[in-house]
């Protein structure tokens, strides 16, 4: 299991990005977690995946921006350690 909490700045509200990462972590497949925007204006992920290889793939996802409107110009990446969620959900 890898747990890592991401917080994404740019174009990341507004642009459809939380709908982009829960498709993204869809698509790719055994990634649960959560997404919300911030007050700041940036936008909070945490994810935990079955193994490195569909962690590393949802990160370099997230970076180039899951959608075509969005532009993530950091991504912050940290190891984090949080309670497990049973599936992925965009939060408010």
């Amino acid at each position: 299991m890898q747990k890592v909490k991401m917080i994404a700045q740019g174009r990341v509200q507004g642009v459809g990005f939380r709908w982009g990462v829960f498709s993204l972590a869809q698509e790719i497949g055994g990634i649960t977690g959560r997404v919300w925007n911030k007050d700041d204006g940036t936008v909070e992920i945490l994810a935990e995946a079955q193994d490195s290889a569909s962690m590393a793939k949802f990160i370099q996802e997230i970076r180039k921006g899951p959608t075509p409107f969005s532009k993530v110009t950091y991504l912050d990446v940290t190891l984090s350690n949080f309670n497990s969620y049973s599936d992925f959900k965009i939060s408010n």
